[in-house]
């Protein structure tokens, strides 16, 4: 029987009668044929989590959306393209590679919650994945694919906030990417006190495995992953390794593995899963690729995009750009968020380009406790995660850094703009050192 469980073909899926050929459009199939509830029951015996980050079961997800929906207005389900964690690019390649299964998930997703109406929400600044998933959604409504006509492919801003889900909503709405109180499935589209509208907002790659899970059976894709992490998982590297890229593995494969045997790395000082998380040191290297092992060990798998810095790093300067990138991207809806975070990266920015004194790190660990205060969306909880966790972790180096500037301490915030597959090549974004915190662009002669 060939493998179709893998989501991430090694060539784009050119057209849908090849899509079809390989299996498409037959969990479609199968999700018409038995009851909506029998589709939510088929993917929760999957098991099959969110890879968009927090890895809370899907069919759960789609449960309580169902639940909610029974009086609460109309339900809709929501796809998060939005892609704009640094060092992630997993889900551009999905899309530029197999929008087909990516649209085909949505679609069995809008049939298990009743949702009429389906949202791909992605960049502007993504065009080729757009025009991508639009010839996938024309194709398919035009072949009769239940629930195509429906989707919508939205092009959104390039703020990071646009891919918290709540934000999400707001842009779909016509609004900032500014994040809500309630969640989705307690507030959703167009959402009224009376009408609360329930959404699903799942993350592309989620989406692209539920046709084969539908297609296949929920035993099949456990055979791949681990009893609480089955299935597969797109994972991305880049950074201090001889061969960055997009690799797709079974969960609970070792870290190592990834890292040092797929990507090269050689004399790993430090590791980010993304910046929501903490830092991840040699010594966890073993650690199996699955969200509850991450957990376990204090950090997090995050959308499974990992940035690897060599020993020649100087580390105080790599935790300055990742908190400059949490500083400028945070709303400000928050204050103590936009406040202490942009105190968190002018400390240390001054502490890695001047030195400093002893009280400039109690003061960073002061404003890691009050970044976080009053706070609607994780982003700050993710900054005062990353900025601790490598002081406690680096602690001798950040003292050292006290007597005077690193020799290196221009660090690029890792957020992908192009990964080459065939290269390595791998672009981060040339402008976001003239990003203000305001959101606007400095000139770039001001930069």
């Amino acid at each position: 029987m060939p493998d179709r469980l893998h989501v991430l073909p090694d060539e784009p899926v050119a057209s849908l009668a090849d899509y079809v050929a390989g299996g498409g459009g037959l969990g479609l199939a199968e999700a018409l044929r038995v009851e909506a509830a029998d589709v939510i029951a088929e993917v929760e015996r999957s098991g099959l989590r969110g890879r968009g980050g927090a890895g809370f079961p899907t069919g759960r997800k789609w449960r309580s959306v169902l639940e909610a929906a029974g009086a609460s207005g109309t339900p809709a389900v929501v796809c998060n393209a939005a892609e704009g964690e640094p060092g992630t690019y997993k889900d551009r390649a999905l899309m530029a590679r197999n929008p087909w299964a990516v649209v085909e998930g949505l679609c069995i997703a809008m049939r298990a919650v009743g949702a009429p109406r389906g949202v791909i929400a992605t960049k502007q600044r993504y065009p080729l994945q757009a025009q991508r998933l639009t010839e996938a959604r024309d194709a398919m409504a035009a072949e009769g694919f239940a629930g195509a006509a429906g989707v919508e492919v939205l092009l959104g801003p390039d703020e990071y906030l646009y891919g918290e889900e709540s934000g999400l909503l707001e842009v779909v709405e016509g609004k900032l990417p500014l994040p809500r109180i309630l969640p989705p499935y307690m507030y959703g589209l167009y959402a009224t006190m009376q009408q609360p509208n329930p959404t699903v907002v799942n993350n592309v790659e989620t989406l692209a495995h539920v046709p084969g899970i539908l297609r296949e059976g929920a035993d099949r894709f456990r055979e791949q992953g681990t009893v609480e992490a089955p299935g597969t998982m797109v994972f991305t590297v880049v950074g201090d390794v001889a061969s960055a890229g997009v690799y797709e593995l079974p969960l609970g494969t070792p870290l190592r593995t990834l890292l040092v045997d797929i990507a090269g790395a050689r004399d790993v000082k430090a590791v980010y899963s993304g910046t929501s998380n903490t830092v991840i040191v040699p010594g966890l290297l073993d650690l199996p690729l699955d969200f509850d092992s991450f957990a376990e060990a204090g950090t997090g798998l995050g959308s499974g995009g990992f940035v690897v810095y060599g020993a020649d790093r100087c580390i105080v300067a790599v935790t300055a750009a990742l908190s400059r990138f949490l500083a400028v991207e945070s709303c400000g809806q928050c204050p103590p968020c936009k406040l202490h975070g942009v105190e968190l990266f002018e400390r240390l920015q001054r502490l890695c380009r001047e030195g400093g004194q002893a009280a400039d790190l109690q003061e960073i660990r002061k404003r890691c406790t009050l970044v976080t205060d009053s706070n609607r969306c994780y982003l700050p909880v993710g900054h005062a995660l990353l900025v601790q966790s490598t002081l406690d972790a680096y602690a001798d180096e950040f003292t050292a850094r006290l007597a005077g500037p690193c020799d290196h301490p221009d660090v690029d915030v890792p957020k992908i703009v192009e990964l080459d597959d065939d290269t390595g090549e791998v672009v981060f974004d040339p402008d976001y050192a003239r990003k203000r915190m305001d959101w606007s662009y400095a000139e770039a002669e001001d930069a």
